[in-house]
């Protein structure tokens, strides 16, 4: 039951981090013609308006790659560890994925949700091996 647990869990965190990381080296490899205009601070003036380097750079450096890099990383760091990741974290990362899976496509979200229930389903495995109840936010 432990190997299961933790290969769930591992896999999950593996899952987020390499579409969090794809997602923001691939993203900004195609913008790679704005890095001038983020550099230069030329979006400080018009951040708000509709520009490609300005588009470019909320949906790459601002966007969701790397908290999504940075929370599969921690699934794997918890994992390595022994510890199993609380499940309001499972649960937030299913909300976002499924947000994204339904109102833009193509997307990695679907990926995203089922990692999320990857995730879910090997914290709650944890805490019914544990006798536990899987940690949340607030009781």
């Amino acid at each position: 039951m432990e190997q299961g647990r933790q290969r769930m869990i591992r896999w999950a965190g593996w899952i987020l981090a390499i579409i969090g990381g794809g997602h923001l080296t691939l993203g900004l490899l195609i913008s790679a013609s704005s890095f001038d205009e983020w550099l230069t601070l030329e979006l400080w003036g018009h951040w708000w308006e509709d520009t490609r380097a300005a588009n470019s750079f909320w949906a790459n450096p601002a966007g969701f790659g790397w908290p999504l890099l940075l929370v599969g990383a921690l699934i794997v760091w918890m994992d390595r560890r022994g510890i199993v990741p609380p499940e309001f974290l499972a649960w937030a990362v299913l909300g976002w994925g499924v947000v994204c899976a339904v109102i833009v496509e193509p997307t990695p979200g679907p990926v995203v949700v089922i990692a999320a229930l990857l995730l879910l389903r090997g914290i709650r495995v944890a805490a019914a091996r544990d006798g536990s109840e899987p940690a949340v936010l607030a009781r």
